[in-house]
């Protein structure tokens, strides 16, 4: 699976936005939802709502991408995001506040950095651990 990089750089872009209404509010519901999409997107970036509206909406106005990434490290990334949501939702919904806040926060600089800097620390972290590993 190969993907248009400006995909997953416009989901961090909501991903942003997301996390910050959710330190706003403490909703650990509306970080539930964004759960939710991490999960879908650890199996597929391409099928989550974020992406769907990527590439129905978005894609179809821009110029075709000068290249194409791999979605391995994009898939890892979005399953670490999935692990600090979770923390975040346990934290909020067990009235564990600051858990949540810690959660929240982690994520949003993560996804802040990849929408607007292009900096994926997951997928970083998914190719050092690809490096790091004995060749099989």
């Amino acid at each position: 699976m190969t993907l248009d990089p400006r995909g997953p750089r416009f989901a961090a872009a909501l991903t942003t936005v997301v996390f910050v209404i959710v330190l706003l509010t403490g909703s650990g519901w509306l970080a539930l939802a964004q759960a939710v999409i991490f999960a879908i997107g650890a199996y597929d970036p391409r099928l989550t709502p974020y992406g769907l509206l990527y590439r129905h909406m978005v894609a179809p106005r821009l110029a075709p991408p000068a290249e194409r990434e791999d979605g391995a490290p994009v898939r890892f990334a979005q399953a670490v995001g999935l692990l600090f949501t979770v923390v975040t939702v346990a934290g909020y919904l067990s009235g564990v506040t600051v858990l949540g806040v810690v959660g929240a926060s982690f994520a949003l600089v993560a996804a802040f950095l990849n929408s607007a800097f292009g900096l994926c620390l997951g997928c970083e972290a998914y190719l050092l651990i690809k490096r790091l590993r004995p060749a099989q």
